[in-house]
């Protein structure tokens, strides 16, 4: 019972972990590229990057399935280098929590850019400061409580991922079968006390990270 308890609840840490650093990368660098930058276009860009904050679970899942399927040119790709499809896999599951946490690091980090004052980031260009060391020893330090608030909302989001990974990722105990999946299965089949456990360890997990994002904003 113990190792049925705790194999979906360490894949899911461990999915949400590295989803985690991949969104911070990316959260990063587009959001401070989007930040104090004004294009035509820009509004449509951002609307994508939160699309899939409001978007259905099952749309995503069914996009993702599309774009990275068996019969679409990066799904070919995929199994061409890696000799098998990226369908029901582990990384089918960072993927999709990648993806749906990816608004929250993208918005905490982009706000945390905008509130920089611009005449410091000046200062520092006068100093002889290059864009790559102003971006990691000026910015970042200045928007460093957005960027963690952001990170630990990701994680959480990454975490409680269910409908996106479940279609895309598939519901494989001990490859796929994070701690949600877990639970659903837990409830259709009747084990109550399963579900109650792992019910109680989402909960316990989420409740700390929003403890220490509230901490952080204090």
């Amino acid at each position: 019972m113990t190792s049925d308890f705790w194999s979906p609840v360490k894949l899911s840490i461990e999915i949400a972990s590295v989803s985690s650093i991949i969104v911070l990368i990316l959260g990063l660098v587009l959001g401070k590229a989007m930040a104090n930058t004004k294009f035509k276009g820009k509004a449509i860009v951002e609307t994508i990057f939160l699309l899939p904050l409001v978007l259905p679970p099952t749309v995503v899942g069914f996009l993702l399935i599309v774009l990275f399927g068996r019969n679409s040119p990066a799904g070919e790709a995929i199994e061409w280098i890696f000799n098998q499809p990226v369908m029901f896999t582990w990384w089918a599951a960072v993927i999709a929590s990648t993806v749906v946490a990816f608004p929250l690091m993208y918005q905490s980090s982009k706000t945390g850019f905008e509130a920089i004052d611009e005449d410091i980031e000046n200062a520092a260009r006068v100093d002889g400061a290059n864009e790559f060391y102003l971006f990691i020893f000026v910015s970042i330090p200045l928007a460093l409580k957005s960027i963690i608030s952001g990170g630990i909302l990701s994680f959480a989001r990454a975490l409680g991922e269910f409908g996106a990974t479940l279609m895309f990722a598939g519901n494989i105990p001990g490859k796929t079968q994070t701690t949600p999946t877990a639970i659903y299965i837990a409830i259709d089949s009747g084990d109550m006390q399963m579900a109650w456990l792992w019910v109680a360890s989402m909960i316990g997990i989420s409740f700390f990270m929003l403890f220490c994002v509230h901490l952080i904003k204090l």
